[in-house]
């Protein structure tokens, strides 16, 4: 895809680095955290029990033993940095060259996603709320409650929010077989697909209906849901593709990506075996079929998914 030089969204959201990182084996479990306990029985006069002094000493020197001076801490407000525990380095100071060029790729999509969407809302009369995407790292606190990177990209309609771990990218290519920048394009597309949804009502109108369905009756609608945000994604392509900024074989690999996370694919490959009624995103064959036709088409109106078979 030809992208380098071209405009970039200001709606990026960098939280890499925001939290800390496990840098090595935590002693006290994730997160880091040791409460000692400061009450109990055996205390007198509000002074602390023998028990609870005998205590604290062992403490003491466990966090001694592995370079940690509970004293000193206690003087400088209760900091602490513990080995293997390390506050992350900002962003901007710990990404790698690579890291940087994959945000300004991700910071492009969006913007030919804005355009493409603008142009569309416009045409029709509509004003075109742009989404923001968040930038994080191992996990993220949304307005749809905390993600880890393993949930993989994700929007959030709550507040109007792309979530994404650009690591995602390094297991779509090694892992799922789907590497290429137009893949990583079409990941993105899918996903600000989903806002379109939003803004439209028929997220809204999903999420709600939901609750009154069955398991599966809900995963049935959930394909629905989520192949028509192929289509969509393929609309973008189409805009793209117009622009001129499609290489040879950028189609090739966003079809590809969309068949390598089918959800037929997936299980075959996660569990030797395939559960239909547990399908919720679409088979191989329906998000590259739904995809293209979005991509042939460039329309709305070809993107209905809620007729007929999927």
């Amino acid at each position: 895809m030809e992208w380098k030089g071209r405009r970039q969204s200001g709606n990026i959201e960098d939280q890499r680095g925001a939290g800390p990182s496990m840098g090595g084996s935590n002693p006290f479990g994730r997160g880091g955290g040791f409460r000692i306990p400061m009450g109990g029985g055996g205390r007198s006069g509000g002074g602390m029990s023998i028990g609870t002094i005998i205590f604290l000493v062992v403490i003491y020197f466990v966090f001694k033993a592995m370079g940690i001076d509970l004293l000193q801490v206690m003087g400088n407000g209760g900091q602490v940095s513990m080995p293997g525990f390390e506050q992350t380095e900002s962003a901007s100071s710990r990404s790698s060259p690579q890291e940087e060029e994959t945000k300004e790729f991700m910071a492009t999509v969006l913007a030919e996603t804005e355009d493409t969407w603008n142009g569309i809302f416009k045409a029709a009369g509509e004003t075109y709320e742009e989404p923001k995407m968040v930038l994080f790292s191992g996990s993220v606190k949304s307005a749809c409650g905390f993600a880890s990177a393993a949930s993989g990209p994700f929007y959030c309609p709550g507040d109007h929010k792309v979530y994404l771990d650009m690591s995602f990218f390094d297991e779509l290519a090694n892992k799922f077989d789907a590497a290429g920048d137009f893949a990583q394009a079409y990941v993105v597309a899918h996903e600000v697909g989903h806002h379109v949804q939003n803004l439209t009502g028929i997220l809204p109108r999903f999420n709600q209906q939901r609750q009154r369905m069955s398991e599966a009756e809900a995963n049935q609608m959930s394909v629905r849901v989520e192949l028509q945000a192929d289509c969509y994604a393929g609309i973008w392509g189409k805009y793209t593709q117009q622009k001129g900024l499609l290489e040879s074989g950028d189609l090739d690999e966003a079809l590809n990506a969309a068949t390598q996370i089918g959800d037929d694919t997936l299980q075959k490959r996660m569990q030797g075996y395939v559960v239909p009624e547990s399908f919720n995103h679409g088979t191989s064959e329906q998000r590259r079929r739904w995809f293209k036709r979005g991509f042939d088409s460039g329309r709305l109106d070809a993107c209905n998914t809620f007729q007929g078979e999927p």
